[in-house]
């Protein structure tokens, strides 16, 4: 599929493109008018095969294919974009299922996107129907330092010189040892909580500077959660946490299901390409 940036040459993107935010069998004209788009104008939607896409106007002096490849190194840009996008996306999922697009999806036109509901409307029917009814819910797990691992605190034989020996060793290998007991305990507590789960993802954990948390991130998982289990599901992040001291839980959404739309309307591609 050709781009806008090709059709009207190199360095001469003008005009406007189609930011999708994400696929819903339908929506109300109340949450279109009051939720804000990319330009700060209210969305729109745009209906085919028996699907709905919502999409906002994307001027392509800023969301083209090289305004985006320059405005996605920009931190504070890109957090703005994020935020608006999420904004959108979230909206919609307070609604219902919905498939959301992956950040910077931009169409030429909105013919380009009733041609993807058209061409892809059994995937994505098949997405919104198994969303249908669950949520995404995210559990996070953080280091907790100086607690000592339970398997370290058995009493061993030798005396007090020995025992000496074993805790002195302990606090040298601290670092070490908690980071491969953590470990341990996330692996654990992702395992329980994918039992309890229609499906689940451990993503990588993230870097201090985007967490924000004090001690290092073990644990990144999504988890899609029938309504019916959210009790159960919250439960289970609470006795687990009780059971694995050695790592932080932290429970976190509904969240729309970003994780679980792997089938979604945007393909993986570079940043900036218009379709």
């Amino acid at each position: 599929m050709s781009s806008t940036a090709e059709r009207v040459g190199a360095g001469a993107e003008v005009g406007v493109g189609t930011w999708l935010h994400g696929v819903v069998r339908d929506v109300g004209a109340a949450v279109l008018a009051a939720t804000a788009g990319m330009d700060g104008a209210p969305v729109r939607a745009v209906r085919a095969a028996g699907l709905t896409a919502v999409v906002s106007t994307a001027p392509l002096t800023e969301y083209g294919e090289e305004a985006l490849r320059r405005n996605l190194e920009n931190l504070a840009w890109l957090e703005r974009a994020a935020r608006a996008h999420h904004a959108v996306v979230a909206a919609l999922a307070e609604a219902g299922p919905v498939v959301p697009a992956r950040l910077a999806t931009v169409h030429h036109g909105d013919g380009r996107v009733a041609g993807l509901l058209a061409d892809r409307r059994a995937e994505l029917a098949a997405v919104l129907d198994r969303l249908a009814g669950r949520s995404e819910w995210g559990v996070k797990g953080y280091l907790v330092p100086g607690v000592i691992p339970r398997t370290a605190e058995s009493a061993g034989s030798g005396g007090a010189g020995a025992a000496y020996l074993r805790r002195r060793r302990a606090q040298l290998t601290a670092r070490e040892e908690g980071q491969r007991i953590s470990g341990e305990a996330a692996a654990a507590v992702h395992a329980a909580l994918d039992g309890l789960a229609v499906a689940a993802r451990r993503h990588p954990p993230q870097d201090r500077r985007l967490s924000g948390a004090p001690t290092t991130m073990v644990l990144n998982g999504a988890y899609l959660v029938d309504a019916g289990a959210l009790a159960d599901f919250t439960a289970l992040v609470g006795a687990l946490g009780e059971r694995h001291p050695e790592i932080r839980l932290e429970l976190t959404g509904p969240w729309p299901a970003y994780s679980f739309a792997e089938e979604g309307p945007a393909e993986p591609a570079a940043p900036g390409v218009v379709r």
